[in-house]
């Protein structure tokens, strides 16, 4: 066998078994279905507007708990992931032996946790509408639950600092719910 056709073997059966190797590793890849990105992305909750609700009441007076039932309206603005709002509220509430008549004014602030949750805190002033009126200035906070696309749940807890040494603090605990327009 001349030199020209040894090497000519040679140099086939090397590519030969390194085709051969090259094959065995070779692996096919199918690509996977693109992802379906939606047409219209739904947006979250709108806090910002107008909104009335109702709401159930618990409020310490005196070492004594007073129940009952009130509504509430006001109006938010939404700043990216902050919340600015104000609000008015009656209630009428009472126990066994006292009824009476409770209105406030809230000023609140904060932050939009999720699109669907709210965390706030809240200050401003109540005041027993009943014949001996109770003045306090309240603070406290609360959260608020998107539940539908116009009704929000929250739950609330003021403190009221009596505004005159004749009257005692209260403790006010209320759930309500939100019809925002």
């Amino acid at each position: 066998m001349t030199s020209l056709k040894k090497i000519t073997l040679a140099a086939l059966a090397s590519v030969t078994l390194v085709s051969g190797a090259y094959a065995a590793d070779l692996q096919t890849y199918t690509p996977s279905e693109p992802v379906a990105t939606p047409a219209y992305n739904e947006p979250g909750f709108d806090w910002s507007g107008p909104y009335v609700g109702i709401s159930g009441i618990a409020q310490d007076t005196d070492e004594n708990w007073e129940y009952g039932a009130g509504i509430q309206a006001g109006v938010n603005a939404q700043f990216d992931f902050y919340l600015l709002g104000g609000e008015v509220a009656i209630s009428a509430q009472g126990d066994d032996t006292n009824k009476r008549t409770y209105g406030q004014i809230l000023a609140r602030g904060g932050l939009v946790v999720t699109d669907s949750v709210v965390l706030y805190a809240a200050g401003g002033y109540g005041v027993d509408l009943s014949e001996a009126p109770d003045e306090h200035w309240l603070l406290g906070g609360g959260a608020e639950f998107a539940v539908t696309e116009n009704i929000s749940m929250r739950g609330q807890y003021l403190h009221g600092f009596a505004s005159d040494d004749a009257y005692s603090d209260t403790n006010q605990i209320s759930v309500g719910l939100n019809y925002h327009f």
